[in-house]
């Protein structure tokens, strides 16, 4: 009988994926998602891509509520938790993206431990290392770092990912067990879409597309691909070498400006529409008061922080993704959907 895996989030960009890699790997997913309407859709998605459905099962859990996650977890193996809010805008309210992140964490870990997994896997996130550090920094982040929460422009988002990744190495400390947590923290994520819904890092390459972002703000970061995402998770739950570790996971560093030229000559029908010159800051704080998305990021304006991956390459066994491919894989993937 294969090893039964709860993996939260199933619905998710990140969630999809990993359901993917984990039932090609042979293994059974018991899946979680907040609605249990998205269930048919769930199940046709990983269907369409050519998972093995006798091997999945899904269950109706939620972040904020105790009901049925120790019943979930019963019988698994290992927990993979990918599960956490994601908003493209910041919400006027901190605890709507905390609350649920930290609380989520310690429920879906709870259950895990009660029901004696053997490994846990966390999809934490890149935004748990690099922020609120001295702007310029010109140290590469590693996994030593931690975001500092009280420091200049930490938004409810990085400070929902710093806390909730907090939770999970404690409660893991405090039974003895932080050797059996691996978590994985992934920069911007880009690759191909499993289905329509978007997500929030492929609408940067959809307004890069559809000429919403007639200029190019000086932004960067790093990026990694969907499928060393998934890769990653799959490895550190197997991998007894990945326990107690996190694995800060990014191919490179890109600005807003390398992505737009990444993409223009590979979809010359969507060339006109994208970006040829790069917006002055001056001009993107101007603009900012006028678009939320700009506002919520402009601490971020002109910053590039240097981040070492080694250790997730490692774990990975093979080259990172390019990610101009990873942006194309993206382009691809709207274009196909017609959502650019």
């Amino acid at each position: 009988m294969a090893d039964r895996v709860l993996l939260t989030g199933i619905s998710g960009f990140a969630g999809g994926h990993i359901a993917l890699a984990l039932l090609r790997a042979g293994f059974a997913v018991r899946g979680s998602l907040r609605d249990p309407a998205r269930a048919a859709g769930v199940r046709e998605t990983l269907a369409r891509h050519g998972a093995d459905l006798a091997r999945l099962e899904l269950v109706t859990l939620d972040l904020l509520r105790d009901e049925g996650w120790r019943e979930a977890a019963e019988g698994c193996r290992y927990l993979q938790h990918v599960a956490s809010p994601l908003a493209i805008r910041m919400p006027k309210n901190r605890d709507d993206l905390i609350r649920p992140a930290v609380e989520g964490t310690r429920r879906a870990l709870e259950a895990a431990l009660a029901a004696g997994v053997a490994r846990v896997v966390l999809t934490s996130s890149a935004a748990a290392i690099v922020y609120g550090h001295p702007y310029g920094r010109a140290e590469p982040f590693t996994e030593a770092d931690w975001s500092r929460t009280d420091g200049e422009g930490i938004s409810a988002y990085t400070e929902s990912k710093t806390r909730a990744e907090l939770e999970a190495w404690s409660i893991m400390e405090a039974v003895g067990r932080r050797d059996d947590l691996a978590v994985i923290n992934p920069t911007v994520i880009l690759g191909p879409l499993l289905d329509a819904d978007a997500g929030a890092s492929a609408v940067m390459v959809k307004r890069l597309l559809d000429g919403s972002a007639p200029a190019a703000p000086r932004f960067c970061f790093g990026i990694v691909d969907i499928r060393d995402v998934a890769a990653l998770h799959l490895n550190a739950m197997l991998s007894p070498r990945a326990g107690g570790r996190r694995f800060l996971a990014s191919a490179a560093t890109l600005s807003v400006m390398d992505l737009a030229r990444a993409l223009r000559p590979r979809f010359p029908s969507h060339a006109g529409k994208i970006p040829r010159l790069e917006l002055p800051d001056w001009m993107a704080r101007l603009y900012a008061l006028f678009d939320r998305d700009m506002r919520d990021n402009l601490g971020s304006l002109g910053v590039a922080r240097p981040i070492d991956a080694s250790r997730a390459l490692g774990l990975l066994g093979r080259p990172f993704i390019a990610p101009a491919d990873a942006a194309a894989a993206t382009a691809r993937s709207l274009i196909d959907m017609a959502l650019a």
